[in-house]
């Protein structure tokens, strides 16, 4: 499922509009990742939560050459999955 079938579901179940589902939708990204980007986690009760964690930096190879080559430490954005998810999905 894409972002388009997304909306179109929730505009059919919901009885909204298609461009009221994708505005709602878009603010939802747009709240999720400036709270990411500010250092915050995004916790959904039942659903799960959305949060940044620290890759330490590495030593890596080139694939072309072979080389080895450094990889600095990074954030990177993570969702773990809530008990009401996991149940629904078995």
């Amino acid at each position: 499922m894409n972002k388009t079938d997304l909306i179109n579901n929730i505009a059919t179940k919901s009885g909204l509009t298609k461009r009221d589902v994708e505005a709602v939708l878009n603010g939802f990204l747009g709240e999720v990742t400036d709270a990411l980007a500010s250092g915050d986690k995004v916790q959904l009760i039942g659903f799960g939560t959305f949060e940044t964690r620290k890759r330490s930096g590495r030593t890596g190879r080139n694939p072309q050459t072979g080389n080895p080559i450094e990889i600095a430490e990074s954030k990177v954005p993570a969702f773990k999955a809530g008990n009401k998810l996991k149940d629904a999905i078995k």
